[in-house]
């Protein structure tokens, strides 16, 4: 069952434009799993991204990632008040 989303992705990929399309629309698709295998919201979190990356540091990007939200979150508990 969890493989199917990706079976039917794949058949939309051959319609995707370009290769470079194509290379996208994976990326983008490999960020959206992650977040949502690490207990992210997909699309709260996509929201968040997509608002902060025009003023965002092209050097930083990494820190926009799901697994960083998490070890972000993780640090916030872990913190003293």
């Amino acid at each position: 069952r969890n493989i199917r989303p990706i079976a039917l992705g794949r058949k939309n990929w051959l319609f995707a434009g370009s290769l470079a399309a194509g290379q996208l629309m994976t990326n983008i698709t490999s960020l959206l799993a992650t977040a949502r295998a690490n207990g992210i919201n997909p699309e709260q979190w996509l929201r968040e991204i997509l608002a902060v990356l025009p003023t965002w540091k092209y050097n930083e990007l990494d820190k926009l990632l799901p697994i960083r939200s998490i070890q972000k979150t993780e640090c916030e508990k872990t913190q003293p008040r």
